[in-house]
């Protein structure tokens, strides 16, 4: 048994389901696949929530319509004829959407976005499962939350894996279907309550699965040809990574790298599950391939871009040195926020952090931190990581750029920079 994980990308209109579908029905093997959200889906989604949780209910409405139609739209394009059950689970789908509208959002805004949002997974998921049976490819779909339990974490759900390992495989039988369908990213509490596993999490929900029902591989299809030594949509003359170590992996997440959520590494190291990064545009090229390799490997020059950093830099209002209990104080104030730290810079009077611009709450985070110390930033910076850096390479991407945090290690350069 093999398990596929399908991105928004893949399934973003009529024409990806088809090639989804092509590339699931020449599997003879049995399968899990794991699916996104359709396209934009998830950002439409997050507006939505955003404006529920702002009062902008109009605003909030029209964007759940949209959605609605662009989904109908999908189904018009997949069958010629209709589907009267599809279109009919699609409209209470968005109508339970509509209707939360009319009920006033709790005081956690994690919490009604993982309600929301999680929306994008479940009606992505029933498309293609009744397009497969469609076609002739028998399909079971399943509630991913129903089965995969987590704690109440709203948006960044921990796995229960006692609970988890124990209802997974009353789920997952393969007696009448040779594919079980469902949706990534998703969880549950054991009061029912929907959670999510942090942004793309649906690489980490094939992890899981892959782990609990020791799958053979698992299989990310992407639109790009495997994993890049760079992002092709930004830098020329990108080179595939033919094989890569689970190390080497988690390093690459660990530093931004999108194309593995940074949680899926663990649950296929314990078991030494392979994982394979494909395209779904070209389905026969090998693609890239991470496992367990225990020798050295010589790597080419790696770029990692982040971007929309805040550089946060902070001194002591009384010209003291920056302690232990003072960075500890930052840090819990970082964690109270949900903020994730991704550099950090230290002199004697000076602490500066960068981390990802966030959504909500930087104003606050701000204030709080403006109690004790001065408080200065720096928007709309980009953080680059080059692994096995050439000095070819820093100098080719950093020419003409502001620099305002530079730090190396033997392999490693970071470079925030404007």
């Amino acid at each position: 048994m093999k398990v596929f994980k399908f991105g928004g990308a893949s399934v973003k209109d009529a024409a990806g389901v088809i090639n989804t579908a092509a590339i699931i029905c020449a599997e003879p093997d049995q399968l899990i696949v794991v699916v996104s959200a359709m396209g934009k889906t998830t950002d439409a989604l997050v507006a939505v929530t955003r404006n529920y949780f702002d009062g902008k209910i109009d605003e909030a409405l029209k964007g759940i319509i949209r959605l609605k139609e662009e989904h109908l739209h999908m189904v018009g394009k997949l069958f010629v004829s209709g589907n009267e059950k599809l279109e009919s689970t699609l409209l209470d789908d968005f109508e339970a959407l509509i209707k939360r509208m009319n009920i006033p959002p709790s005081l956690n805004y994690d919490f009604e976005y993982d309600q929301i949002v999680s929306t994008g997974e479940m009606v992505s998921t029933e498309i293609l499962a009744t397009y497969l049976n469609h076609l002739g490819r028998v399909t079971k779909w399943i509630d991913a939350g129903h089965y995969i339990r987590t704690n109440d974490t709203w948006r960044e759900g921990e796995i229960d894996w006692s609970l988890t390992r124990k209802l997974l495989p009353q789920a997952f039988q393969f007696d009448q279907n040779s594919v079980c369908l469902t949706q990534g990213f998703i969880g549950a509490t054991t009061f029912n309550l929907t959670t999510t596993l942090g942004r793309e999490g649906s690489d980490y929900t094939a992890a899981i699965l892959a782990n609990i029902m020791d799958a053979e591989s698992v299989t990310i299809w992407k639109d790009v040809p495997g994993i890049m030594n760079a992002d092709p949509h930004k830098y020329l003359n990108t080179c595939k990574l033919e094989k890569l170590s689970y190390r080497e992996a988690v390093e690459m997440t660990y530093y931004g790298a999108k194309v593995i959520h940074p949680k899926t590494m663990k649950p296929l190291v314990e078991k030494k599950i392979p994982l394979y990064v494909k395209s779904f545009i070209h389905p026969d090229e090998v693609g890239s391939m991470i496992c367990n390799i225990d020798h050295p490997m010589d790597y080419i020059p790696v770029f990692i871009n982040k971007e929309d950093q805040v550089l946060i830099t902070v001194s002591p209002k009384d010209f003291s040195f920056i302690a232990e209990e003072s960075i500890a104080n930052i840090y819990r104030l970082f964690s109270k926020f949900r903020m994730r730290v991704n550099l950090v810079q230290q002199s004697a009077m000076n602490f500066s952090l960068a981390i990802d611009r966030p959504e909500r709450d930087f104003e606050q985070l701000i204030q709080e931190l403006s109690e004790h110390f001065v408080v200065h930033y720096n928007d709309g910076l980009e953080l680059l990581t080059i692994r096995y850096f050439t000095q070819e390479a820093v100098t080719e991407c950093t020419v003409g750029r502001t620099i305002y945090v530079e730090q190396r290690t033997r392999k490693i350069v970071r470079f925030l920079l404007k």
